[in-house]
Parts: C-alpha cells; structure tokens; sequence
C-alpha cells in the first residue's frame, strides 16, 4: 500500500464482505467519492473488493488480507474494510476501528443497525477517511459524528462505540437483515413442499372443516404460533445452527448470533406459513363448494371459514409435513447464519494451509 501525499489526488479502496456489506459499500460508493472530493478539494478515487476476509483462532480479523488485497491497486491511500462481523469490546458494540499508522479503517455492518441508511454509512466512512487519510489537514467535523455513537483513543488507533443500551438491539436487528430472511425462504422450497402437500388434506376433510369453525380465533393463532416455532426449532437444532462460546470473552457476540438466528429463522417460518396459507386457502375457494361446507357446518359459509381451513391446515401441514424437512443443500445451511459464515471463514483459513 502506497502511502501516497499527492495534493491532487486520494485513492480509498473499500474492501467488503460478499452480501449486505457489498450491496452497502455498492450504492454508496459514488456519493462517497463526491462528498470527499468536495470536502478535501482534491481528487478521490473509490475502489470496490469483494472478499471475505478470514479471522484467526482468536476472532480477531486478519487485517493483513485486506492489506495484501490493497496490493493488487495502484497506490492506495486509505483501506476501508466493511464487515458482517458483529466486533464487540469495552461492554459495547464497535462499530468502527482505525488505525492511522496503517490507513486502515474496519466498519462493522451489523452494528448500524437492520436499516442502516446511506446517510448514516456515508458519515461514518467519511469520518473514517478524515482521520487515517495521509495529508489531510481537514479536522474531522463533529457533524459526521453519529448521535448515539462516541469515539475513544486507545493503543494508538481509534474506537467508535454504540450507546451501550440501544447499541445491543441495533447491532441483533442488523445481523438479522444481513442474513437476508427473505433470501432464505426459497432455499426451504422441499419443506414448503412437505407442508404443502399434508396440509392440502385439510381442504378434503370434513373433520378438519369442523374443527377450524369450532376453534376460536385465540386458539387459532396460537396453533399457528405453535407451529412455527416448532419448525424453526427442528430447524436450529437439527442443523446446529446455536452457536456455544468458545472462550468466555466471546459469550456476548455469540449471543448475538443466536438471537439474530432466531429472528431470522422466525421471518422465514411467517414467510412460510404466510405462504402456505395462500396456497391452500386458493385451493379451497376452488374445490369446496360453499353450499356443501354450509351442509357439513350446519350454518351459512363465510370466507371466514375458508381462511380458517386454510390456517388449520397450515399449521398440520407444517407440524406433520416439514418438521422432517431441513434446507435445500448444504451451502444454504451455512450461508444462512452469522455463526456458519463466521466458520467459513476459519475452514477457508485450515483449507489454505493445509
């Protein structure tokens, strides 16, 4: 890496994690590099990696993969590295860390939290820039400072914290949307199909027509609720998807993972369920004719009868026929959790030196 003092000119390489850091680093590289040639009147140019970079034994990231990456550019100033990695210390979620000797600066992305806005990533980054950045004589405005965020100095390099009472749920929402519960839905298309095909009995059995108008709407949602949270617990412990702490220092951060695996797993169960309500409950206003539930009933047909069908039959379908059910293939499973990339990312590391 260059450690370049062109007046003129100022080279930022951003290297990001595959997924949601990409996609962040992405759509905001150009205004990026706008609101530094503004602020520095100088020419900035931004760059885009994409790797993901490994950690050790420790946790700990190896910063010397992004510094090797810088080599592959010509004369690179300032290395922004954007992780999915929920980095914790001092009690309090890091958001950022740099270090000015090296023109290194690590964002953790989890950590803005799950509706992390360009404005709020741009703030940080340029503020980043300004305190690494070789030449730069520009102080650092306040301004760029984030309101529930503070920086502190230590060891030579600089910290930026979240408030230690919001920072928490920010960083398990943001780790939730980084694993992308909408993008997983589909990788469940055999337990979806599982699901589907028992609860499509539902729309053939008197029983189950009974049943659904006899219950109230209370015990209803609560069989629906029970469901789910069946399936999404087949799911976490048939797959070994709850992380354990290796070391005491790392109990917080894998708590973390395991919240945010539960919320993930729980958006992805209503998905499902959502779905296959639909699904039956359009098969039923085909195949039941509503003079001949109204026979079997003893009363007038509403729709409200048919959707009552449709989330009886959901649920036994998801009980009975996904339960045995688990992810589409193996690189779905790990690439679903924080806590299965996280150790991608240390085989990748066995993988290269064995």
């Amino acid at each position: 890496m260059a450690n370049s003092t062109d007046s003129v000119s100022l080279h930022v390489l951003m290297v990001a994690d595959p997924g949601l850091p990409t996609r962040r680093a992405r759509a905001v590289r150009e205004r990026f590099e706008t609101d530094l040639t503004k602020l520095l009147q100088r020419t900035v140019r931004v760059s885009l990696h994409t790797e993901m970079i490994r950690i050790d034994p420790d946790n700990v990231l190896e910063y010397r993969d992004a510094r090797a990456i810088a080599e592959e550019y010509e004369h690179v100033d300032v290395i922004l590295l954007l992780t999915e990695i929920p980095r914790h210390s001092e009690g309090k979620p890091l958001m950022a860390e740099i270090f000015p000797d090296q023109q290194l600066a690590v964002l953790s992305c989890p950590t803005f939290g799950a509706w992390m806005t360009k404005r709020r990533l741009l703030r940080v980054m340029v503020d980043a820039v300004l305190r690494v950045a070789p030449g730069v004589t520009v102080p650092t405005p306040k301004r760029y400072t984030l309101r529930w965020s503070q920086w502190s100095q230590r060891d030579g390099s600089y910290a930026l914290h979240a408030h230690t009472f919001t920072g928490a749920p920010r960083t398990v929402a943001g780790m939730t949307m980084a694993n992308d519960p909408w993008r997983t839905v589909p990788k469940l298309s055999h337990a979806l199909a599982a699901a589907s095909a028992t609860g499509a009995f539902g729309i053939f059995y008197h029983s189950i027509w009974q049943m659904s108008d006899a219950l109230t709407t209370t015990r209803l949602l609560l069989i629906g609720v029970t469901a789910m949270t069946a399936m999404g617990a087949w799911l976490i412990l048939s797959n070994g998807l709850w992380d354990r702490p290796k070391h005491e220092s790392l109990s917080r951060v894998v708590l973390y993972y395991n919240l945010s695996t539960v919320l993930t797993l729980a958006l992805c169960m209503l998905a499902l369920y959502a779905v296959l309500v639909v699904l039956i409950l359009g098969g039923a206003l085909i195949v039941i004719d509503p003079g001949f539930m109204s026979d079997i009933l003893g009363e007038e047909a509403h729709f409200s009868n048919y959707l009552d069908i449709a989330w009886l039959s959901a649920a036994m379908g998801t009980v009975a026929g996904a339960l045995g059910s688990g992810f589409d293939s193996e690189p779905d499973l790990r690439r679903i959790t924080h806590g299965q990339r996280e150790r991608q990312r240390q085989w990748s590391r066995d993988d290269q030196n064995g």
